[in-house]
Formats: C-alpha cells, sequence, structure tokens
C-alpha cells in the first residue's frame, strides 16, 4: 500500500483501501516489535498532545530537544499501541495492546504516526489543511477547529474532485516548486473519535505543484461570498497557526521554509456564510476563481 507517496510494507493485513498502483519516493516498513534494544535506550519522553480521547507520549533517549540519526524514538497511544523507531532507518516497529485490533493500529499508524515520523525524517513538511483538485490543480482549504475545511472538502469530493488529503498535507520542494502529495484516500466530515471516515472514489495518485490556497473565514448566515487575496506578513500569520509539528530545535527552519513557500504560492480569503445551503455559492466562487487564477 502507498500513503503520502510512501511504499508500505507490512506484516500486517489492514481492513481498509489504500492505493497501490501508484509511484512512491521511498518505502517504509512496519513490522511487529521485535527490537528490545530500542526501548531499553528509551529514558525520557513527555505527553505529546490529547487526540480522539487519547493521550499521546513521544519517548527518546535524550530531552525531546532534536531528531537525529540513530535517535531511538517511541511514540505511545494510551492502551492501543507503541511504535518504535530509529532516527534515519526505514522500519518501523509496533506493539499492539491486547485491547486493540489491526482498524485502530492502521487508524494510528497512517492519521498520526506517520506524518510526525515523516517530519523527523525531514521527508515532507506538513500543513493542517484540507485540499481538493481543482481543474487537475491542488487546492487547500486552511480554517481554525471547526472551522468548515471538512465540510467544504467533502462538498467538493461530492462534485467529483479528487481528494489530495481530508486533514493533513504533506509538502515538499521539488525543481522550485511547492508540491503537495497525496495523504490516503479517506475523508471524514464528522466528528468521530479513531475513525479514518469515507473511502474517496476519486483520489489524486502523483504529487503535483500547491496551486492556491484558501482561508475560510466563517461569517454571517446571509453574508455575500468573497474572494481576496492575502498579501505581505499576514500571509505568514494566516499559514503558521496551521503548520504542523514546529517543534523548539525546527522552528528556525520551518520559518525559512514558510517564507518561501509563501513567496511562491498565493493565499486567499474566502468569506464563507455560515449556512448549509449556500455551501454550493462557496463552492462554485472559489471553483471560478480558481479557473481564472493565473
Amino acid at each position: 500500500m502507498v500513503m503520502y507517496g510512501i511504499k508500505i510494507k507490512s506484516d500486517i493485513l489492514f481492513p481498509f483501501h489504500t492505493p497501490e498502483d501508484i509511484s512512491f519516493k521511498n518505502i517504509i516498513k512496519l513490522s511487529k516489535h521485535k527490537n528490545t534494544s530500542i526501548e531499553i535506550q528509551i529514558t525520557s519522553g513527555l505527553k505529546l498532545y490529547e487526540s480522539h480521547g487519547r493521550n499521546v507520549y513521544l519517548y527518546s533517549d535524550r530531552e525531546v530537544n532534536c531528531a537525529v540519526i540513530d535517535q531511538p524514538w517511541c511514540y505511545e497511544v494510551e492502551n492501543i499501541v507503541k511504535f518504535y523507531w530509529v532516527g534515519g532507518e526505514s522500519i518501523i516497529y509496533y506493539e499492539l495492546d491486547e485491547k486493540a485490533d489491526t482498524y485502530l493500529l492502521g487508524f494510528w499508524f497512517m492519521h498520526l504516526l506517520l506524518p510526525l515520523y515523516m517530519t523527523f525524517e525531514k521527508m515532507y513538511d506538513f500543513l493542517h489543511a484540507g485540499a481538493v483538485e481543482v481543474e487537475e490543480k491542488p487546492i487547500l482549504f486552511i480554517a481554525p477547529s471547526m472551522g468548515g475545511k471538512s465540510t467544504l472538502t467533502d462538498y467538493f469530493l461530492q462534485q467529483g474532485h479528487s481528494l489530495v488529503s481530508d486533514d493533513k498535507v504533506a509538502t515538499y520542494i521539488d525543481d522550485g516548486n511547492f508540491m503537495a502529495m497525496g495523504s490516503f484516500p479517506y475523508h471524514r466530515p464528522y466528528r468521530r473519535f479513531e475513525d479514518l471516515g469515507y473511502y474517496a472514489q476519486n483520489f489524486m495518485q502523483e504529487s503535483k505543484p500547491i496551486y492556491a490556497m484558501y482561508e475560510l473565514c466563517r461569517s454571517t448566515s446571509d453574508a455575500l461570498v468573497s474572494i481576496e487575496e492575502i498579501y505581505g506578513y499576514e500571509k505568514f500569520d494566516t499559514l503558521l497557526p496551521n503548520y504542523l509539528y514546529i517543534f523548539p530545535w525546527l522552528k528556525k527552519e520551518r520559518f525559512t521554509y514558510l517564507s518561501k513557500m509563501l513567496n511562491s504560492v498565493k493565499v486567499f480569503r474566502v468569506t464563507v456564510p455560515w449556512n448549509m445551503e449556500r455551501l454550493d455559492e462557496v463552492y462554485e466562487a472559489i471553483c471560478t476563481h480558481t479557473n481564472y487564477l493565473t
């Protein structure tokens, strides 16, 4: 299976669909935990966050203030799974809790562990955004939590557009272009813990240059739908809160990366009436704007 443009070789069969016949950049192996030497090296850690009703912890052999070659890691999901890996290596080990199952293992591996691992391994930079294709061009929807990006992403999918990512967009630079890589073909236009959501029949199967970003700004139900370009430092202020995993040791290079991205990719603010019956207006406005954008 291929996720985030990475071919995953696993010793278990996950109970969901993932693309097989698309190109990939790297190969990662997922295997049952046998390497006790990693576990022995783990000496410190911290609570990383709470997600999907569970505490998530990150451990290493030192304070979590860097990510370097040969550094051992453990990512623990409370009562579900522990993932182990060593910096610079392409194998991830899992230790499944007896109360968990392969669906939960797959959910946490695909949705949360892989983006963190790929960030530490400097494969991608991730933005917290929904993304679809319009005329085969990736566009991103940015909004705070409960800001409508999943709902709008789902509406585009219902109109036949291809999914790029429901929640986390993997980006990287290729020949001066800022690229978006498809994540995996599931989207979740609702709030339900530990659920990948609906399978997307149309899925972007190769990386492509990011065409535009749209910040969704909630307004009154009777507001006019409008789109305006964001310029200068305001672009940076708009994107920075939606940048995933800005650990202290990553801040300098992440700020540099984001600054370069915003010099290359246009960002727009969309006034979104908070009225489900007017989603079609927002959809039509963004499609029209994207088609005429140069």
